[in-house]
């Protein structure tokens, strides 16, 4: 963080002029992967909040806004909002503090009860969000396929240098109209979009808190728990997913949701949106280095990559696509990662 940075100079002014916040010390907390950085700032009694700077002409914090209010009516632990400037992409916030749910899975003892919590909240948002959802833009045919669009241009193209036929080929645009139609016909919630280890912070009261859920859609009702239980950031065996899917989808039975003919059909759900989701990511982790810089996230291609060839040879529908993966993706991604992050090709992109 710069002494001459711009922004901080606003964020300063804004808290100590316009807000009158006793502000004492400011330091940068985190930033994510769109242009907006977080700040966590102390008091002179040594309170903390944490500010949100989203630059107006690169983020609109007006959906950030307006999903923490539909949040906070479903009952889940949202950052409480101090303060909103919209025409400068300020935001006061709750500190939820330090401890995202990912840390705290070092702890292998400690997941069940974790992931218990964070399928506990997110069944109050799939089963109070009705209302919410009616609010939102639709996860339609067009924002689904255009997600899926990314792998094809950053992930094959550009990163495994795949020539254009092998990049994109009959068969994944095959697999991505059958994962839409597949995905479109599941029961429609309020879906948060990234409902991962990385979005929970564990909190002493109403954990876990959950954050970055600016991006939220109506959309299937697989996509947030696949978002959870199949993270790209860690991976569990089958076998421990497949019961973490059945006791949430018993969960919502319980409270009086009609989830699917059963649990199987459930899991079918899950799995197909996850493929469209993972299918999306490895475009996004691309992309996130070759044009942003970011290249934290390369690690992050393998595990995803694994997502998407273990469900793809799971359903015979999948398994052109499924030897397409193993065959063209799965051995070129050392190579291009081990090339990517070579001091050489760091600096070619970073020029």
């Amino acid at each position: 963080m710069s002494d001459t940075d711009p922004r901080v100079e606003l964020i300063r002014h804004w808290l100590r002029e316009d807000l009158r916040w006793p502000l004492r010390e400011l330091r940068s907390a985190s930033a994510d992967a769109s242009f907006r950085r977080y700040f966590r700032i102390w008091s002179h009694d040594g309170a903390t909040r944490i500010v949100m700077d989203a630059p107006p002409d690169k983020e609109d914090i007006g959906p950030y806004l307006r999903v923490s209010a539909l949040l906070a009516d479903c009952g889940v632990h949202v950052p409480v909002i101090d303060a909103a400037d919209p025409a400068r992409g300020l935001v006061l916030l709750e500190d939820l503090g330090n401890t995202h749910m990912l840390a705290g899975l070092q702890n292998v003892s400690d997941a069940a009860a974790l992931y218990a919590q964070a399928l506990q909240a997110l069944a109050e948002i799939q089963l109070r969000g009705n209302e919410a959802a009616r609010q939102l833009p639709p996860y339609d045919a067009a924002v689904l396929m255009r997600e899926m669009q990314l792998m094809p241009e950053w992930f094959c193209a550009r990163h495994l240098q795949l020539p254009a036929g092998a990049a994109q080929p009959p068969v994944l645009q095959q697999t991505m109209q059958f994962l839409i139609g597949e995905i479109l016909q599941q029961p429609v919630v309020l879906v948060h979009r990234d409902y991962h280890s990385r979005n929970l912070m564990i909190t002493a009261e109403r954990s876990p808190g959950i954050i970055d859920f600016q991006d939220a859609l109506a959309g299937p009702i697989g996509y947030d728990p696949v978002s959870l239980l199949k993270d790209c950031y860690i991976a569990w065996p089958r076998a421990q997913v497949e019961e973490w899917v059945r006791d949430y989808h018993r969960l919502l039975q319980q409270r009086g949701a009609v989830p699917g003919a059963d649990a199987r059909e459930f899991l079918r759900w899950f799995d197909l949106v996850g493929l469209q989701r993972h299918i999306k990511v490895l475009g996004i982790f691309a992309r996130l280095w070759y044009r942003d810089g970011k290249n934290g996230y390369l690690g992050d291609l393998p595990r995803t990559l694994e997502y998407v060839r273990d469900t793809a040879h799971r359903y015979s529908e999948l398994q052109a696509f499924a030897g397409w993966v193993e065959q063209t993706l799965v051995p070129a991604l050392p190579r291009a990662n081990q090339h990517a992050l070579a001091p050489a090709a760091r600096a070619a992109v970073l020029s």
